[in-house]
């Protein structure tokens, strides 16, 4: 019987995912700006197989933003860059729907999807941190339930645009001078509640039709938007039952919005620590710990509750009541947080050092991790996984040299891409032509 095949992708955040990878003796220091680390991690994914890269993003630091969020590049000039430099996997970036303008977007992603045949991605966030809307002339931070009111109008104006030419509109005809097919122009002419946008978009579709979207709906209105719109989503792995239960809904409300459950990639995040036996796991934990002090920790905890000052409470007694706080930031992981303190009766200084330097539910062996992926993604917890790495060094090197020739070896993962454009390579179905669609089945009515 064969094996499900994994879906891999690989998120990079600089030097890596802790916060203080940067000081970890076998990373780039400077691996946030450092292009030739980006385009060295990418081609040795590429070369193991990997669907996709991946490249967070946000709008708003301060003093206590984790290190390399200070210093970063932007994630679609920098896939611009990667795109003509690689030749199959996928490149995703973030944009936030909240702090951006859906024209121009649409159409930086219509060109890199142009510019690398059809590979790229766009991670729509609604951006969490109330004090980006400082950058911006946009007024206050809208709540919650409002930036994903506007990120659903947002999506809908972006995909409307990259339907504004029909796949073979071009003629390019030198003998006619037809340049273009008139009747294979649309103009969007969108009017909704956040959005007025005419078009044309002025750029033709791509070989896969549109960009793939990424989401990572935690809360029950993220989750309700990933279903309806989301094609590969995000999430953190928690344990095989949570997982297995978020996969499950995500899937029954994808079918309850008309699409098929293959329609929507579920892919938790893999961040372990790795090492050839469990002495060496446990000895790598203890240096990832070492690489950040308590203060720090603190800081990193406090910029999920919006930048919360923490260090005002005791470190050694229970994790304080701050109320409501966070509520319109990072809700879900905000949520989480609370939720598992109160529940194991952690001190502040617990949750602070475990949120700062988790040990990844998928922590082990080479031969662990490989076991462990495989049974998720068998057992319908996992599509895949989003590989990344708390620091760019040797748990990058031994995971591409140890857990991926397990995966091979157990016909759980190949290192052959199916097809030439990142939905080929993902499973999933080319984006076609809305008027196209519409024109064919008038035809077959």
């Amino acid at each position: 019987m064969s094996r499900k095949q994994i879906k891999l992708g690989l998120l990079v955040q600089g030097p890596g995912s802790h916060p203080y990878s940067w000081r970890a003796d076998d990373t780039v220091t400077d691996g946030s700006i450092n292009f030739e680390h980006y385009l060295d991690v990418t081609r040795r994914a590429e070369a193991a197989g990997f669907e996709f890269l991946f490249i967070a993003d946000g709008v708003h630091i301060n003093e206590k933003s984790i290190p390399h969020f200070l210093n970063r590049f932007e994630p679609l000039t920098l896939l611009s860059a990667l795109a003509p430099l690689t030749s199959r996997i996928g490149l995703a970036g973030t944009v936030s729907t909240t702090y951006s303008e859906p024209y121009n977007i649409s159409r930086q992603l219509a060109t890199i999807d142009q510019i690398s045949h059809g590979r790229a991605g766009w991670n729509v966030v609604t951006t969490p941190l109330e004090g980006s809307a400082g950058n911006f002339s946009k007024g206050n931070h809208p709540e919650h339930s409002t930036r994903y009111e506007m990120a659903g109008e947002y999506i809908e104006v972006a995909q409307g645009l990259w339907d504004s030419w029909e796949d073979d509109a071009f003629v390019r005809n030198r003998e006619t001078g037809e340049f273009f097919d008139r009747e294979k122009l649309h103009t969007l002419d969108y009017k909704g509640d956040f959005f007025n946008i005419k078009g044309p978009l002025n750029i033709q579709r791509s070989r896969q039709g549109q960009p793939v979207i990424f989401q990572a709906g935690a809360s029950k209105t993220g989750r309700a938007f990933a279903a309806k719109y989301g094609e590969a989503v995000f999430t953190h792995a928690h344990s095989f039952e949570t997982n297995k239960e978020y996969y499950d809904d995500i899937k029954d409300q994808a079918v309850k919005n008309s699409r098929k459950k293959e329609d929507v990639l579920i892919l938790p995040s893999l961040s372990p620590i790795i090492g050839e036996t469990e002495e060496a796991v446990a000895a790598r934990h203890e240096e990832i710990k070492n690489l950040i002090t308590i203060d720090k920790a603190l800081e990193v905890l406090g910029r999920f509750f919006d930048h919360y000052d923490f260090s005002v409470h005791p470190l050694d007694e229970p994790f304080p009541d701050i109320g409501d706080v966070g509520k319109n930031s990072f809700r879900s992981t905000t949520d989480n947080i609370k939720r598992k303190a109160h529940e194991h009766g952690s001190t502040l200084r617990e949750v602070a050092l475990e949120t700062a330097s988790p040990k990844d539910v998928f922590s082990g062996t080479y031969r662990h991790v490989a076991d462990k992926m495989i049974e998720w993604v068998e057992n319908g917890a996992a599509d895949g996984f989003v590989f990344t790495p708390q620091t760019f060094g040797s748990q990058y090197d031994e995971f591409l040299a140890h857990v991926i020739p397990l995966l091979e070896e157990e016909g759980s993962y190949t290192r052959e891409y199916s097809g030439e454009t990142l939905r080929e390579n993902l499973g999933l179905d080319f984006r076609e032509n809305r008027y196209t669609k519409e024109k064919a089945g008038n035809v077959k009515a």
